[in-house]
């Protein structure tokens, strides 16, 4: 098998922030969760996120309060039907793409819900626990308890066929069509509801492993979202393997040999990653949007946050094709026209930094000088028919890649890696958004061919973009910043008039001085075995990360030094930051 490290991975796959100083502890388990519920009196309200196993959660209650009548409010809530006709224009008829749901929890239920959860309540002989989605939205609290799971858990309920969406059934359903419902619908509505009732809770349960569950105090959970954007800190990245999938990722980020491969990893998404809380007694795991609807302002900074509210606007993610096959051709949607048709703010612009490239590397980007748009359309929908292969060589601009290129790729432009590319992809938010034009005739792992959207796309591409425009504003754009015999600091990768993050490459053999340029920063070690981030004024801990290793810097730190360390002591390393640029 083919070599891509020449030192051993210390990636880390679980990182974890270390709160086991603090006071207070983890219940971990089922029977230890239940005696921390049972402990709770007065009127309880328990909260729960979309994709809790509401018969677990059962259980738990009975077990918890033998003598209390056991209320699910979502019993009140619509049927599925006229939950379906309520959402219709939010879901549409596409197999991924809906539009952003602006409903509340308020939508989900009849108007005479809180009347008729009222009555129950006063008629009711015994005290009652209210439980479900929603719950906390109809009765004041003496107690709650908030219950959810991570993202990637919900995910791995739907590719299990162990859940159908909140009120659904049909655990078989198409597993685009679940996330799309998910994404567009329920993850909205419910992080809306969420950030309304971090401040009340007083349990805190993370069932993200079902067979473990976990409590922690509310004020405990709190402070260690808030300890969190005082300290540098790692999301917990998950993998996945695809069509195009390469090698590269399981040497360097020590995953199964034995897998087919890893396509893509999200390791700077919090929308989509979680965070692990060590305490006294476990852990807990928490989606780390949490930390974003809490503490918005220390860790995104005032002007992130005016312009995006409690949205956290950068993404790192890795795409390997090393030893796979070309991702599908594709472009992103222009502002105006992702806003329009599918209620986003802002486009998914991006770049491609290249962790690495074998010697057929290259990344497919903008169209070729002199290209007949008549003919590429033509082309394209005689592909789409199974007629013919899209010629895309025709058409498009074929670059070789190689290790450390920068290509910034704004919406519009026509693009994909093409294999044996290990790509850093840093872009905006919006990830969803990627209009496949052609995937070489490939079926997706289910068997079924990959869903494309030639009509968005024909409406998105800036038929301007052709060789000349690319090789001069997209191809390696870098300017040097600041430069010493030790060290040299570039500004380097998105386009500077069209996108809003500003990326800076630092290559040193000692200490670099960062400001966060009050945003919060997204760093990558892109070269090196390992390197230290600390502060100059001992504001936190001394941080170590590694190669390959994606981490975020709150802009509450304003100012952090990174050092080449352990065995990088002395040698060069390099980073990327991305910041977004006032």
């Amino acid at each position: 098998m083919k070599k891509y490290l020449d030192f051993p991975s210390r990636y880390r796959q679980v990182p974890i922030i270390d709160f086991s100083h603090e006071s207070g502890r983890v219940s971990e388990g089922f029977d230890a969760v239940v005696e921390t519920l049972s402990k709770l009196t007065g009127t309880i309200v328990v909260e729960t996120y979309p994709g809790v196993d509401m018969s677990q959660l059962e259980s738990m209650l009975r077990i918890a309060y033998p003598d209390h009548h056991w209320l699910n409010v979502e019993t009140f809530a619509f049927d599925r039907a006229t939950l379906d006709a309520r959402f219709a224009d939010y879901l549409t008829d596409d197999r991924v793409f809906g539009v952003m749901c602006p409903l509340t929890v308020n939508d989900l239920y009849p108007a005479s819900a809180q009347t008729d959860i009222i009555q129950v309540l006063k008629e009711c002989k015994r005290p009652t626990v209210l439980y479900g989605f929603g719950a906390a939205h109809f009765i004041k609290a003496d107690v709650l308890v908030y219950v959810e799971l991570h993202r990637w858990a919900i995910q791995q309920k739907y590719r299990q066929k162990t859940y159908a969406n909140w009120q659904g059934e049909d655990h078989t359903e198409d597993l685009l069509k679940k996330y799309k419902r998910g994404f567009f619908i329920e993850w909205r509505i419910a992080d809306k509801h969420k950030q309304t009732l971090i401040e009340k809770v007083d349990v805190y349960v993370d069932t993200s492993t079902a067979a473990t569950p976990r409590a922690i105090a509310g004020d405990l959970w709190r402070e260690a979202l808030r300890l969190t954007t005082q300290r540098p800190f790692r999301l917990v990245p998950y993998f996945d393997p695809g069509v195009w999938g390469g090698q590269w990722m399981k040497e360097v980020c020590g995953l199964d040999r034995a897998a087919r491969n890893y396509a893509w990893a999200f390791d700077g998404v919090p929308e989509e990653n979680h965070l692990r809380f060590k305490f006294r007694g476990g852990v807990i795991d928490t989606p780390a949007i949490n930390v974003v609807f809490a503490q918005p302002v220390a860790l995104l900074g005032d002007h992130v946050h005016a312009r995006f509210g409690k949205e956290f606007p950068i993404r790192f993610d890795f795409l390997d094709t090393m030893g796979g096959g070309n991702l599908s051709l594709q472009v992103h949607p222009f502002t105006e026209y992702i806003k329009d048709t599918f209620g986003m703010a802002y486009t998914q612009d991006e770049s491609y930094y290249i962790l690495d490239a074998g010697a057929e590397g290259t990344v497919w980007l903008g169209l070729k000088t002199g290209v007949d748009q008549a003919h590429l359309v033509a082309d394209l929908h005689a592909a789409q028919r199974g007629e013919k292969p899209f010629p895309a060589e025709a058409y498009v601009n074929v670059y070789p890649a190689k290790k450390h290129d920068h290509i910034s790729i704004p919406a519009g432009t026509i693009h994909c890696s093409g294999k044996d590319v290990m790509v850093l992809e840093i872009s905006a938010t919006p990830y969803i958004f990627t209009f496949k034009m052609w995937d070489w005739g490939r079926l997706g792992l289910d068997g079924l061919p990959r869903p494309i959207h030639l009509d968005h796309a024909l409406k998105n591409i800036d038929w301007s973009r052709d060789s000349a425009w690319v090789e001069k504003h997209l191809l390696n754009p870098f300017t040097t910043l600041h430069e010493t015999p030790q060290t040299i600091i570039e500004r380097t990768g998105l386009h500077p008039t069209r996108q809003f993050i500003e990326t800076h490459r630092h290559t040193s053999t000692e200490a670099v001085d960062h400001e966060t340029h009050g945003s919060v920063n997204m760093l990558n070690l892109v070269e090196g075995v390992e390197a230290t981030v600390s502060s100059m004024t001992d504001a936190f801990e001394p941080f170590i990360v590694h190669y390959a290793e994606t981490f975020i810097i709150p802009a509450a730190l304003t100012h952090y030094r990174i050092t080449p360390s352990g065995p990088s002591h002395g040698q060069a390393i390099t980073t990327i930051k991305a910041f977004v640029r006032r």
